[in-house]
């Protein structure tokens, strides 16, 4: 039962991670968020069939239907992501649900706090995702989703635990958590001020600030520790075997960011043994 309820939290992945390509493909554009999608090239409008999460990409062999023009790798990969982030999270919160939400077996899925716990990460992750793509594409961070996704990390920390079990509840955060954020945040503006920019964007800084609201710590260090070693090693590939790349070449780091908190959410890694 665990399964076919992953899958069907996958399946709403699919179809959130569909809009965030529309959010990622018309932030900072003329285009508002509504209206039919259309072929990127020759404008064509989509039918339904071609608008299916992930299966239409599949099903027209990655090109358009109507002028033959590749399709970006983006849209599936989006999709896909956020259909594994959105299915993760309900396996998270369902190892521990009987206990942490007050119920046995599949019982806690009937519990509201549950849907305000699984909600409220999800929302926060799939900003993430739009921010790290956007990162991808431009090289540049928006400013806007940096402050809804720290405006949101940070009211969560008077409703989660984010060293514990994140269930919804209404508390105090420490002092530690509550300048968490701020720790985390400060070696990358630190960066961004000695190198005038160069070995960091004032934009990492910022979602630093939210992720380290959002994990605490702990979390937000084992995280850091993920991406930064991510970023090498990924780094190092592409200096070796793309042309054109080299020490110099300006890398985003958004997506590390995002991979690491996203690891260190979903397995409660504490690589340094902090007890807080």
């Amino acid at each position: 039962m665990i399964l076919l309820l992953s899958l069907i939290f996958f399946v709403l992945g699919l179809i959130i991670g569909s809009f965030l390509n529309v959010v990622i493909l018309r932030l900072n554009t003329a285009r508002s968020l509504g209206g039919r999608s259309a072929c990127m090239s020759c404008y064509n409008k989509l039918s339904w069939y071609e608008l299916i999460p992930l299966f239409s990409f599949l099903g027209l062999r990655g090109r358009c239907r109507n002028c033959k023009t590749k399709i970006s790798i983006q849209y599936p990969l989006v999709e896909f992501t956020t259909g594994l982030i959105f299915a993760s999270l309900f396996l998270r919160f369902s190892a521990l649900g009987g206990s942490a939400f007050g119920g046995q077996d599949l019982s806690f899925l009937f519990n509201p706090t549950f849907f305000i716990t699984y909600i409220y990460y999800a929302v926060l992750f799939s900003i993430l995702i739009v921010i790290a793509t956007y990162d991808l594409r431009h090289k540049i961070i928006p400013d806007k989703l940096s402050l809804v996704f720290g405006v949101l990390a940070f009211i969560g920390l008077f409703f989660f635990n984010v060293n514990n079990f994140p269930i919804f509840y209404w508390h105090l955060p420490s002092i530690l958590d509550f300048f968490s954020g701020i720790f985390i945040a400060l070696p990358f503006a630190l960066f961004w001020l000695i190198s005038s920019g160069r070995w960091m964007g004032l934009g990492d800084a910022k979602l630093a600030l939210g992720v380290g609201w959002l994990l605490g710590l702990a979390g937000a260090l084992s995280g850091l520790v993920i991406a930064f070693w991510t970023g090498a090693i990924i780094g190092l590939f592409l200096i070796i075997l793309k042309k054109g790349y080299g020490m110099k070449s300006e890398i985003p780091f958004a997506p590390y960011l995002v991979l690491g908190a996203f690891l260190a959410f979903i397995f409660s890694l504490n690589l340094f043994g902090f007890v807080f």
